[in-house]
């Protein structure tokens, strides 16, 4: 744990020093900085990398943010954090707070889409096509591209009505809910030959039982990365002053010349 009354960040650390702040190893450090999840370092006369309490809270909002978002995506809004305002800088991290909401509320549509699945063994063939959609308004309403709505058709994950002489694809209640399904299903991870196991087994007990899991891991996943979120908080708020500052200082200098 770091102590509040030395966290200034031009206070020099080792790299032995940082990874023992933060609980990865020399190696590990070196190698993150070689990937830009750090700044460069600074180097001293003898050659030895000089670090401050500013990488420190970097690689512990890494460790957040890769939670969150995987590594790639971390690194990418890491270099993001550290090069941009301080609007830019919580703007990214806000939006990564709303992209876990909204895969949260996909995942409820789904569950929902499911318990309609169910209640559907008990009135068959219950769709009004009042409640229909067309392609566009489905994908918009599940933030997918058209063409991924005729692929899903294509594997056979999607049946989809079809009115007017132009054959223009109408979804109906039923068609709507399994859409929502396969969207949770490869939101997460599920490959199509996967997916396409589980769909056809939707109508059986053992097969709305393993989507109601499924379902409910998803939302312990999401629950989970929110939480690594979470944590990186207050790391991510001093990478966020610290790029703010070095901006506003830049603007200064570049003021004053």
């Amino acid at each position: 744990m770091i102590d509040p009354s030395e966290d200034a960040p031009g206070a020099a650390l080792r790299t032995v020093d940082v990874a023992r702040e933060t609980g990865y190893s020399v190696q590990q450090v070196r190698d993150l900085e070689r990937l830009g999840v750090l700044p460069p370092a600074a180097r001293a006369t003898n050659g030895y990398r000089s670090y401050t309490r500013l990488h420190v809270h970097a690689l512990r909002a890494y460790r957040g943010l890769a939670g969150a978002v995987g590594p790639v995506e971390a690194r990418r809004l890491l270099t993001e954090l550290r090069t941009g305002t301080i609007e830019e800088a919580a703007c990214a991290v806000s939006a990564v707070h709303v992209r876990l909401a909204r895969e949260r509320e996909e995942v409820l549509h789904a569950q929902r889409a499911l318990r309609a699945v169910r209640a559907e063994a008990d009135a068959p063939g219950f769709a009004p096509q009042d409640d229909a959609m067309t392609i566009t308004e489905l994908a918009g309403a599940l933030r997918v591209r058209p063409s991924t709505l005729r692929f899903w058709e294509q594997e056979g994950l999607v049946t989809p009505d079809r009115v007017t002489s132009l054959r223009a694809r109408r979804y109906g209640l039923a068609a709507i809910g399994a859409a929502r399904i396969v969207a949770a299903l490869r939101g997460a991870g599920y490959g199509v030959p996967a997916v396409r196991e589980v769909m056809d087994t939707l109508h059986r007990p053992e097969g709305l039982e393993e989507t109601a899991r499924v379902l409910s891991r998803r939302l312990d996943a999401i629950a989970a990365r929110g939480v690594a979120l979470l944590r990186a908080g207050a790391d991510l708020a001093s990478i966020v002053t610290s790029a703010g500052e070095r901006v506003t200082s830049a603007e200064d200098a570049a003021d004053r010349a």
